[in-house]
C-alpha cells in the first residue's frame, strides 16, 4: 500500500513515479487490467502495422505482449529515467525492437501526424489530477498533434468524472468521434479486491471536425454501440456502470439480512426503467437446505406496493418462507411489455447470476419463483398531467385474489398507490341462458367497459377504521334513529371514501374539499364517483377552506376527516402536510365540531420524532385520542375528541365500544342508499385494537 499515492496530485509528479518504480523493483504493477483483459478492445482500434506511440508506458508488461503478438512498431515513453533503463535493459535480447524512451508526454519530439494509434494506460488519471488539469490538456493537445488523420486515441481509465469530462469535452470541441467502452468483469472470473470497472476511451480523429458530436458507449469489448447527444448523457451511464461494479463487488463479498440493496434495470434501446431487483439475504442462523444457494422471485405486474414486496420486514418474511441463501426479488415496471414467464426468464439469466451469493457453484440451476405461474395483469386505461401533481395514470390489474382493482398513480411517486377500488363485471350475458345444447365458448375477459366500481368495497384498510370511527358517534342507536350526520372530508382520491359514507351511513350528508380538479375530473370518469346533494365537493385548498369555514361560525359538522397526502416527499411525514397539524389549524378544527364531535386523521409518519410532536399538537386540542394501527403499513388513524363527557372520553369509550361497533355495523347493511352494494365491511373486527393515546 505504501507504493500507492497518498493523494491525487501524486499521481501527476514525475518524482513519484520515480520512487514509486524504485520501490517496486522487477515487479511489472499492471494498472486497470492485464493484456488477457484489455487484449479484445485494443485489437479491434489498433491494427498490428500501426505506428503507436505508448504514453506513460511504465513496466507494465501490456507493451511486451503487444510486441509478442506481432506489434513491432511501439514507441514507448515514460518520464522516469528509472524505468526506461530498467524496461529497456528487460528487452534488449528477446525484443530488440522494442523501444523505450525517457519523453515528456505534454512535450514529445514527434513529427505531426507520425502515429496511427495512441496507447494510454492510466497516464491520463495521473496528469489529470492536477488542479484545472492543465497537464492533462497539455498531453491531450500533444497526442491530437503526432497523431494522423483516422488516427485513435486510445486510453484505458477508471473514468473518474472530472477525468473523463476533461477528456470527452476535449475531444468534442475538437470534433472528434468519441467512444466509450465498459470492461465489466465476467462472472466467472477470479474476483480481484478492486471493485471499479475499467473503461477504455476511443477518440478518432477526423480531417474535418464532426459538427454534430458523435458520443457513443458499449457495454463490453464488442457490444454494440449506444448513441448518446450530450456529454452529460455519458457521465450519467458511466456513473451507473461505476455504481452497479460497487454493488457486485458488494454482493459477492457478503451482505446481511438487513440490508436493502437494489438496482434497476433499464430498456437498452428507450433508457426506461424495465425491472428493480432487490436482494435480500436470508437471516443468520437459518437453517437452509445446502443446495438453495439462490432464487430469484417475479412479483406479479400490479403488485410490488403490496407490503410483502414493498417493505424490509415483508420482503425478509417473503425470503424466509424461500428458504434460499440469497433471494432476488424482482418488479416489474409500467409502460413495459412482457411476452410471458419463460420470456422474462430468458431476458433476466444472464444479468441476475452476477447477483449470485459467494461460494455458489458455476453449474448451479437457479430457480425462478412466482405467484400463480404467470406475471400478474396490468393494463393502462388512462394517462394524463395534472398542473398540480403531475403525470398520473390509471390502470387495471389482478391482484393476487384473482380480483380486479383499479388504481390511480401519481408518476411522480410510482410506488405510492394514490386511490383503488374493486372492480365488478357489469356484463349479464353469462346469466343469459342458451336454448340449445351447444357447448358455450370460454367467456373472455371483461372489458373496460363492462366493468363498474364497488362502491361497498373500501380498498384501503385505514378507510376502513375511518368508518368505524363513526361507532364513537352513536351511528345505529336506536335513539340516534333519524339523527343526522355531518361530515367533512378533506382529500377526495378515488372518492371511494366518501361515496361509502352517502351510500351507508344512515342520514348522512358529505361536503369533500379537494385541492386538484383533475383528481376530481379522474374520479368521476374512472371510478365512479357521483356527487348529488347529499355528497358534495369544494375545489380549492383545504385549509382555506377550514378557514372560511371558521368565520362562518357554528358547530357545523359531527366528523371532520383529513386524508389528504403531502406531495413533499423530504419531510418525514407523508400524510397529512404538516401545516394541517399545526396548533392553529387543529384548534379551526375543534371550533368546527358538533359537541358530540370527532376528528379522524389519517397519519402517516416515518420519523417517531416527528410524530411525537404531532400526538403533542394534536392532544393539547383533542385530550382524548384513541389510535389504531394498520397492519403492515405505516398508516394509523387517530380518532380524536374533546373528552367533554363520558361518551367521548377514550379511556371509558373502549369498554363499551364492542356493542357501538355492533349498533354501526347494523345500520350499515341496513341502509344502502341508492346502491344495490353490501358493504364489506367488519366494525367490531376494525376496532378490537384500538389503544389510548
Amino acid at each position: 500500500m505504501s507504493l500507492l499515492p497518498r493523494t491525487a496530485e501524486e499521481f501527476s509528479s514525475a518524482e513519484y513515479w520515480e520512487r514509486f518504480f524504485k520501490k517496486r523493483g522487477e515487479k511489472a504493477f499492471e494498472w486497470y487490467g492485464d493484456y488477457n483483459k484489455l487484449c479484445g478492445v485494443l485489437h479491434r482500434y489498433i491494427k498490428v502495422h500501426d505506428q503507436v506511440l505508448v504514453v506513460g508506458c511504465g513496466n507494465s508488461e501490456l507493451s511486451e505482449q503487444l510486441y509478442d503478438v506481432g506489434y513491432k512498431h511501439l514507441t514507448n515513453i515514460d518520464i522516469s529515467e528509472t524505468v526506461v533503463t530498467h524496461m529497456n535493459q528487460r528487452n534488449a535480447e528477446r525484443r530488440p525492437g522494442l523501444t523505450f524512451q525517457q519523453v515528456d508526454a505534454t512535450q514529445t519530439p514527434y513529427e505531426d501526424g507520425s502515429y496511427q494509434a495512441a496507447l494510454d494506460k492510466g497516464t491520463l488519471d495521473a496528469m489529470a489530477s492536477e488542479e484545472d488539469g492543465a497537464l492533462a490538456r497539455k498531453m491531450l493537445t500533444e497526442v491530437g498533434r503526432v497523431l494522423s488523420v483516422g488516427g485513435r486515441y486510445v486510453c484505458v481509465t477508471l473514468a473518474q468524472e472530472s477525468v473523463i469530462k476533461l477528456a470527452v469535452e476535449h475531444f468534442v470541441q475538437l470534433g472528434w468521434a468519441v467512444r466509450l467502452h465498459c470492461l465489466q468483469q465476467a462472472s466467472g472470473e477470479q474476483e480481484d479486491s478492486f471493485a471499479l470497472p475499467v473503461f477504455v476511451l476511443v477518440c478518432t480523429k477526423f480531417r474535418q471536425p464532426m459538427s454534430t458530436p458523435i458520443l457513443e458507449i458499449c457495454l463490453g469489448e464488442d457490444g454494440a454501440p449506444t448513441r448518446l447527444t450530450q456529454v452529460l448523457e455519458l457521465l450519467s451511464a458511466v456513473r451507473e456502470h461505476q455504481a452497479y461494479s460497487v454493488l457486485r463487488k458488494r454482493l459477492r463479498t457478503g451482505t446481511d439480512a438487513s440490508s436493502n440493496v437494489s438496482l434497476t434495470l433499464c430498456h437498452a434501446k428507450t433508457g426506461l426503467p424495465r425491472y428493480t431487483l432487490t436482494v435480500q439475504d436470508c437471516s443468520p442462523g437459518a437453517k437452509v437446505p445446502r443446495s438453495n444457494h439462490f432464487a430469484i422471485f417475479i412479483v406479479p405486474q400490479g403488485s410490488e406496493t403490496a407490503w410483502l414486496y414493498s417493505s424490509s420486514e415483508g420482503r425478509r418474511q417473503l425470503a424466509a418462507s424461500a428458504n434460499f441463501r440469497r433471494l432476488v426479488i424482482v418488479a416489474m415496471h409500467r409502460n413495459q411489455e412482457y411476452t410471458d414467464m419463460q420470456a422474462v426468464q430468458s431476458e433476466l439469466s444472464p444479468m441476475v447470476m452476477d447477483l449470485a451469493p459467494r461460494g455458489m457453484p458455476a453449474n448451479q440451476q437457479v430457480p425462478f419463483l412466482s405467484v400463480g405461474g404467470d406475471l400478474g395483469l396490468r393494463e393502462e386505461v388512462s394517462r394524463g398531467v395534472s398542473d398540480l401533481s403531475g403525470e398520473y395514470c390509471v390502470e387495471n390489474i389482478k391482484g393476487e385474489d384473482g380480483e380486479l382493482y383499479r388504481r390511480l398513480v401519481f408518476l411522480s411517486n410510482a410506488a405510492l398507490v394514490q386511490s383503488e377500488s374493486r372492480l365488478v363485471s357489469t356484463s349479464t350475458t353469462s346469466s343469459h341462458k342458451k336454448k340449445n345444447k351447444k357447448k358455450a365458448k370460454p367467456a373472455a375477459p371483461p372489458t373496460t367497459s363492462s366493468l363498474s366500481v364497488d362502491s361497498g368495497f373500501l380498498c384501503c384498510a385505514h378507510h376502513e377504521v375511518m368508518v368505524a370511527g363513526l361507532a364513537m358517534l352513536g351511528v345505529g342507536k336506536p335513539d340516534t334513529n333519524d339523527v343526522p350526520v355531518s361530515v367533512l372530508l378533506v382529500g377526495l382520491g378515488g372518492g371511494g371514501l366518501p361515496q361509502f359514507l352517502r351510500d351507508f351511513v344512515p342520514d348522512v350528508t358529505v361536503e369533500v374539499v379537494e385541492l386538484d380538479p383533475v383528481v376530481l375530473e379522474v374520479a368521476k370518469e374512472w371510478f365512479g364517483f357521483r356527487p348529488d346533494d347529499r355528497l358534495t365537493v369544494t375545489l380549492g385548498d383545504g385549509l382555506e377552506r377550514i378557514s372560511a369555514l371558521e368565520k362562518e361560525g357554528g358547530c357545523l359538522f359531527d366528523v371532520i376527516m383529513f386524508d389528504v397526502d403531502n406531495k413533499d416527499s423530504a419531510v418525514g411525514m407523508s400524510c397529512p402536510p404538516a401545516a394541517f397539524v399545526e396548533t392553529s389549524i387543529l384548534q379551526k378544527v375543534c371550533g368546527l365540531l358538533t359537541p358530540r364531535g370527532i376528528f379522524i386523521l389519517n397519519l402517516v409518519c416515518r420519523d417517531s420524532v416527528l410524530r411525537k410532536s404531532v400526538l403533542q399538537r394534536v392532544s393539547s386540542v383533542f385530550p382524548s385520542i384513541l389510535s389504531r394501527k394498520i397492519e403492515g403499513e405505516v398508516n394509523e388513524v387517530l380518532l380524536c375528541s374533546r373528552g367533554e363527557n363520558e361518551t367521548l372520553d377514550a379511556a371509558r369509550v373502549l369498554p363499551s365500544l364492542n356493542q357501538a361497533a355492533k349498533n354501526l355495523q347494523s345500520a350499515l347493511c341496513s341502509n344502502r342508499t341508492g346502491t344495490s352494494r353490501s358493504p364489506h365491511i367488519d366494525i367490531v373486527e376494525l376496532l378490537k385494537d384500538l389503544k389510548v393515546e
